[in-house]
């Protein structure tokens, strides 16, 4: 059969004078699909229609493949997904430029690869040299193997190609009572951090990752019943309805008042709603706040770290090494650690599995029992607590005389 379902879509796979030809038909019923299979088929032979078979896509340089590459996929994967294969192209367009697919080997792709980690790939605005992770590299490279494998030359090299290895083990940073406290404080201690203060607080108590977040309408919010509906989430698990705290009330309230000054607290505005060029968009989410928190997070580090080093020079202490060691715990600090934050401290308060899953929406097994850990700990640290010395060594040198229990 020449037509195929893929994804819920029907698909066309057909052979013209020794061209394949493979297309989205954008239909999910398969007669419609045959009827359209059959017009194209008909416009292919009377030459109305060009080949984009595989071997004349991998002829076509790095950017215009890349635009086309998007393009098709924009009707099969979610806004999410067609947004952030856009951004993950974004240092491959710049590396690989106007050269074309097929010339594409693994060395090129090696040479990728340790260009991006030692942050020699520059794109975008101008900005200061930052660390890549291993698996921002590799989920570029994944997205680079779905153009190559459009193209029918991710084969030829896909033997020769070793993505990075990724550092396990590591859920997410986590701050202490006082850092915390501290963050925030620095976060409230200017209104140009408003937009990004009031997101860390709903983070913190909501356990809402960025991208729940920022698709946030004001129709999901209930600030009477104190409760908001997560419509938009990275999985289907995602979605669920949380409690708002006292903290996320206000933070919300905050939020709803700069709104209402600026004419974007329609129920279908987004409550993070898009800004360029101080125009606000109310019918856009905002897609990023990172400079805005990259800036709050290094200014909670440098505060955090003359305030140590004051008082380690007042009692005569080094005054560099408590600097470096105040400043530590906040750089690199991440928006989504603060999810972290949150479940580990509901772990911290004994709340069970289920209750954290139903609060944080979808948890991996390694996450799950990555809390365990940590309310085991917290369990073990307030046993410690109680008072101890009942199992003293007895004052006689006479032993201990003890009796078999049946």
């Amino acid at each position: 059969m020449s037509v195929y379902k893929r994804g819920g879509y029907w698909h066309m796979d057909v052979t013209i004078g020794g061209v394949r030809y493979r297309e989205a038909l954008d239909t999910t019923d398969k007669r419609d699909a045959l009827s359209l299979e059959k017009d194209r088929i008909a416009e292919i032979k009377q030459g109305k229609r060009a080949s984009i078979s595989g071997k004349a896509f991998s002829r076509r340089p790095f950017g215009d493949a890349a635009d086309a590459f998007l393009e098709e996929r924009r009707l099969h994967v979610s806004p999410r997904t067609y947004q952030l294969d856009s951004e993950r192209l974004r240092p491959l367009r710049t590396f690989f430029g106007d050269r074309l697919l097929i010339r594409i080997k693994a060395d090129d792709i090696a040479a990728f690869q340790r260009a991006r980690l030692a942050g020699e790939i520059q794109f975008g605005r101008p900005r200061p040299t930052l660390a890549v992770q291993p698996r921002t590299v590799n989920m570029e490279v994944g997205v680079l193997r779905q153009l190559l494998g459009r193209a029918k030359v991710w084969r030829a090299v896909e033997e020769d190609v070793r993505m990075l290895p990724e550092s396990k083990g590591t859920v997410g940073r986590v701050l202490t009572r006082e850092q915390k406290r501290h963050l925030f404080a620095t976060a409230a201690s200017e209104d140009r951090w408003l937009v990004a203060y009031c997101a860390a607080v709903l983070a913190a108590s909501t356990t809402c990752r960025g991208v729940e977040l920022k698709n946030m309408c004001w129709r999901d919010v209930d600030l009477f019943e104190q409760r908001v509906t997560v419509k938009r989430s990275k999985t289907d698990a995602g979605l669920r309805v949380i409690p708002l705290i006292p903290d996320a009330v206000a933070a919300l309230g905050r939020l709803y008042e700069r709104a209402t000054g600026l004419g974007s607290s329609a129920p279908e505005h987004f409550v993070f709603p898009a800004c360029e060029g101080g125009v606000i968009d109310p019918s856009r989410p905002q897609t990023t706040w990172r400079t805005a928190w990259r800036k709050l997070v290094i200014h909670a580090a440098k505060s955090a770290g003359e305030l140590a080093a004051e008082i380690a020079f007042q009692n005569g202490l080094d005054a560099e090494q408590a600097r470096a060691a105040a400043a530590a715990p906040f750089k690199g600090f991440r928006f989504h650690d603060l999810r972290h934050q949150a479940i580990t401290e509901l772990a911290e308060a004994g709340a069970s599995d289920a209750t954290m899953m139903a609060i944080a929406g979808h948890m991996s097994r390694a996450m799950l029992e990555h809390y365990s850990h940590v309310r085991m700990t917290a369990k073990r640290d307030a046993l410690g607590k109680l008072e101890g010395g009942l199992m003293a060594a007895p004052k006689t040198d006479e032993p201990i005389q003890t009796k078999r229990l049946n």
